[in-house]
């Protein structure tokens, strides 16, 4: 099936470009959406296409700004979808993941996404190797254990509760919940039946 994905934002409210070329492809299932492309949590109609999406179809976007808002989105999505056997064509980049020049682009884009991503981790070590050098690295804060941590994490050891829930009555994130976890464990190794 071919199945076409229209975004436009709040600011742009105009779709009527990208219906053309819905039209032009003989698209037989459209999802169009009016919000701006943050998420994909915050857009219900990609969503929505990616579970019904299934092998041999294919999805259409004007260009791939409309469907991801950064390479690394866009890289997610597109992994997503090959696992799915769900082709992918966008207008505007000519790119067709059911031909090898259209692979070729994507795994040119996700070579260059992950050189980039190389270049600013070893920028950011060799930052960090200067500031320390010149006594100006101080590391991160340690994070501050929330007042009934150890209530909490009494409760979620012996499973009275779950991670989720634990998280949930600490007001945490999931990775500063567990940051915490490996922190206090690390405090009191060896004397868990103490604490």
């Amino acid at each position: 099936m071919k199945v076409g994905y229209v975004r436009v934002s709040t600011v742009d409210q105009n779709e009527s470009r990208q219906l053309v070329k819905m039209k032009e492809a003989k698209v037989e299932k459209l999802y169009i959406e009016k919000v701006s492309g943050k998420d994909i949590e915050g857009r219900p109609e990609l969503k929505d296409m990616l579970e019904f999406v299934r092998d041999g179809d294919t999805i259409y976007v004007h260009d791939f700004s409309r469907l991801a808002r950064s390479t690394k989105d866009l890289l997610h999505i597109t992994d997503f979808l090959a696992k799915k056997r769900v082709h992918l064509v966008s207008f505007k980049e000519n790119i067709d993941t059911s031909t090898p020049t259209g692979i070729l682009m994507l795994t040119m884009i996700a070579a260059i996404n992950e050189f980039e991503r190389t270049n600013l981790l070893e920028r950011q070590r060799e930052g960090i190797l200067i500031a320390k050098e010149l006594g100006k690295y101080k590391g991160r804060k340690p994070i501050p254990f929330p007042e009934n941590w150890k209530e909490i994490y009494m409760s979620w050891k012996t499973r009275e509760i779950t991670g989720t829930k634990a998280m949930e009555i600490l007001k945490l994130k999931k990775t500063t919940f567990y940051k915490l976890l490996k922190d206090w464990e690390a405090l009191h190794q060896g004397n868990l039946n103490e604490i």
